[in-house]
């Protein structure tokens, strides 16, 4: 007879944890009995997909995780990467999707505070964040509710807690209309001269809990986000947690001070899942147990029972484990900082997470159980591409209308290329995110070294935490961060298009002269338990990890984000664009050497790095989506040989001051691409291309087609010779000079046909205000 016809549960209860019939009989095998319903609530939400990666860890296991800069990989709380002369980084990616879906500003907020806490828990004072997001269509008034919230959210967290928003991305496309996607990126700088691990230590150790108290605000958030969002969803607000960023600021800097002190064995944040996952991934990390009695957690509300305590997802709270005989010291440090901090249990020999409740045990489960020996799901991966993505690929540009060097015809109206120029630059996805970046302190801290919309990627200066008190404070050294994905791609070839997102985040650090240095990575996917979404999450996982070994970039840790669905209402589940965003760190040797995207001045010769028009497609381009509303084709190829040699001749044309502004050509191609470089520089370009290698040709080919490894610069005319002789060296016929910076216009023309003329000033207004026209 099976465990589950004699559960004192309904099948109902059961499946509203989060768990499925045969892992009610794997839990009823490792117990001995049934669990209780506090139990039930631990192993519901240790077991979920956000929490214990079941679907994904398979996957998962292929990524490179070591390198000569790697200090701490996957495992603990965030990454560690040595940046030389005693500096040491620790940074890392996570998800808040489903909480910013039902309740946009706390959801996008406590994202900002969690991914913090993920960065100070190792003993690293927060330096920068970035964020990543994905929106529907602004025509849709949820849409523009949504990006209202979430920008506020995140304005207000950071702002708050004095953590400077640098930089990110930010997409707009129907298929995340009711399931946004919010992922945050920190970046933090060892302040203890121990990088602090998680695993608890030490028989008999007490353990603190640490912080702000516990109420049932988030209540089963990590379940939460792991089901798919439907209308009922909206009911779920509780599995939204509530920040307070001047309580976590206090937070920092007692953990800091408390780290400094010795006194502290272990550490982990109380993220997802609370007191669960925090005591279980303690006890199991250390091969030990962990006894803790709720009566000692300050509570917040009156008359919470083990099942809420264990699955609250109360913000800004820390279980520490501490040196026997020194919890004063910590309890006297967080007191003065005004937070609570309480010895409420210890560590044991069993290795179990023993929970007491009124003088009695209320949950007993071993910690292995909880948090590493979980259940691993291998599914079956299709052997051929599904129907979607073969019918895509057979698409090809003679599909197009015909066109000439006047325009083409779309929708019945004839359009020149100047006037495409402004509906791509009108394309919210392109257009200026200003409106967004100008709601976010990006300066506080006083490091941040290139602002947001100025370069390719943010660049921090890493002012040393350590050492301060003997004066020894002095550095050139930065750090060059960047989150990228063109989910486009990865929809319409999940292989390829997940190493175009790796190599565009190296490009975009080696634009500002950063050599790149390692990643972490949010894998945001719809259900792994349909073939087409398991498939989609395997090829992707198989391109990162081998762009990660191509570029030498390491991957240290990162989230996965499953079940990013939203049920129509019909029922129907309707997935994301697989989106597994890169978040890259590089390093800069010495900040007054580094690159911004804009021209620099009149007369300056521009130049393209890289392969010509050969290696470019218009599948999968944001000019066929906007334009000819059609997603399709065979998305750009990565060709790493060409990466690796683009990206170094940037880099030492950055460092030897040859090169004056650096861009890479992303969404729109090569006509964007120029028309970004004028508006940032706020100076115009004459750009003469040269003739198509194969004719006849397409003039949108060459105007607007998109391909990985190309580069825009600009470079004074004194350094010419010096230059292109390095060029001629260094990346024989895979580069071009395409013209000169102007004054107020972007002229490109071709075999004496002028294909594009347009004014600065109208490009500078189609681009800097299409989102606000849109609010």
């Amino acid at each position: 007879m099976s465990a589950l016809s004699e559960a004192p549960f309904s099948p109902e209860e059961i499946a509203s944890e989060g768990i499925k019939p045969d892992e009610y009989e794997e839990i009823f095998r490792r117990l001995g009995r049934h669990p209780n319903k506090a139990e039930l609530g631990m192993f519901g939400v240790m077991w979920s997909e956000h929490c214990c990666y079941k679907n994904s860890r398979p996957l998962l296991k292929q990524f490179p995780t070591t390198g000569d800069r790697i200090l701490v990989g996957p495992g603990e709380n965030a990454g560690v990467v040595d940046m030389g002369d005693g500096l040491q980084l620790a940074f890392k990616i996570e998800s808040h999707n489903h909480p910013s879906a039902v309740e946009p500003f706390q959801g996008a907020a406590t994202g900002v505070g969690g991914i913090l806490r993920d960065i100070f828990t190792m003993g690293a004072r927060p330096i920068a964040i970035l964020n990543s997001l994905r929106f529907g269509s602004l025509e849709d008034a949820r849409t523009r509710r949504l990006l209202n919230g979430v920008v506020a959210g995140i304005s207000h967290y950071g702002n708050c807690v004095g953590v400077p928003t640098v930089g990110g991305e930010v997409y707009f496309d129907p298929s995340y209309s009711g399931n946004p996607l919010v992922n945050a990126m920190a970046l933090g700088l060892m302040e203890t001269p121990e990088i602090v691990k998680s695993g608890a230590v030490g028989i008999g150790n007490p353990v603190l809990y640490v912080g702000s108290t516990t109420g049932r605000d988030g209540m089963g958030g990590a379940s939460f986000a792991s089901a798919e969002l439907s209308d009922a969803s909206l009911d779920d607000r509780p599995a939204v947690q509530v920040g307070d960023p001047f309580l976590e600021k206090s937070l920092i800097e007692a953990c800091l001070e408390a780290f400094k002190t010795g006194a502290v064995v272990a550490a982990q944040d109380m993220g997802a899942a609370g007191i669960t996952c925090s005591t279980s991934e303690m006890a199991a990390k250390g091969e030990v147990g962990i006894e803790l009695d709720l009566d000692k957690i300050p509570v917040r509300e009156t008359g919470m029972v083990p099942y809420e305590y264990l699955l609250s997802e109360s913000q800004e709270r820390m279980l520490f484990v501490a040196h026997k005989g020194r919890e004063l010291e910590l309890i006297e440090i967080f007191e003065r900082w005004g937070l609570h901090a309480v010895v409420a249990g210890s560590v044991i020999e069993e290795a179990i997470v023993r929970i007491l409740f009124k003088g009695e045990i209320a949950a007993e489960i071993p910690a292995t159980a909880l948090a590493d020996n979980t259940p691993i799901y291998h599914r079956e991966l299709l052997q051929e591409p599904p129907d979607y993505a073969r019918k895509a690929w057979e698409w090809s540009e003679s599909a197009l209308p015909n066109c000439t060097a006047e325009g083409i015809e779309v929708s019945g109206k004839s359009q020149s290329w100047s006037e495409v120029l402004l509906t791509l630059l009108d394309s919210p996805t392109i257009a200026s995110k200003r409106w967004i970046y100008r709601q976010y302190d990006h300066q506080v801290q006083n490091n941040t070294v290139s602002l947001p919309g100025g370069a390719d990627a943010a660049v921090i200066r890493l002012r040393p935490q350590l050492g301060q008190e003997t004066g020894q404070i002095t550095s050139t050294k930065g750090v060059a961060a960047t989150v990228d994905c063109n989910a486009r791609y990865v929809y319409l070839h999940p292989y390829e298009g997940a190493k175009m997102a790796v190599a565009e985040a190296a490009r975009n650090l080696s634009c500002v002269g950063a050599e790149p240095l390692a990643v972490t990575d949010n894998l945001n996917f719809g259900s792994p338990e349909k073939a087409i979404g398991y498939w989609q999450l395997a090829e992707a996982c198989r391109g990162i990890a081998e762009a990660c070994r191509e570029l030498a970039t390491p991957v240290t840790g990162g989230n996965v984000s499953l079940y990013n669905e939203t049920l129509d209402s019909e029922g129907k589940p309707q997935s994301i664009y697989p989106t597994p965003v890169i978040g890259m760190v590089g390093l800069v040797e010495d900040i007054t050497q580094i690159c911004g995207q804009g021209w620099r001045s009149p007369g300056d010769v521009i130049y393209l790095l890289g392969d010509w028009a050969q290696s470019t497609t218009l599948g999968g381009s944001e000019y066929l989506a906007v334009m000819h509303q059609t997603i399709a084709g065979h998305p750009p190829i990565a060709d790493f040989d060409q990466e690796r040699q683009v990206q170094a001749a940037c880099r030492y044309g950055i460092r030897q001051g040859w090169i004056r502004s650096a861009h890479d050509c992303a969404e729109g191609g090569l006509a964007i691409a120029l028309a970004e470089c004028c508006i940032s520089g706020q100076l115009g370009a004459e750009i003469q291309l040269p003739q198509m290698p194969q004719a006849p040709s397409r003039w949108d080919h060459l105007l607007f087609a998109e391909g990985g490894a190309r580069i825009l610069v600009s470079v004074s005319v004194e350094q010419i010779e010096t230059w292109e002789s390095y060029l001629d060296n260094h990346l024989s016929n895979t580069w071009q000079k395409l013209g000169r910076v102007g004054d107020d216009r972007l002229a490109i023309t071709t075999d004496n046909l002028t294909l594009i003329n347009m004014s600065l000033k109208e490009m500078d207004d189609r681009w800097s205000k299409a989102i606000e026209r849109r609010l």
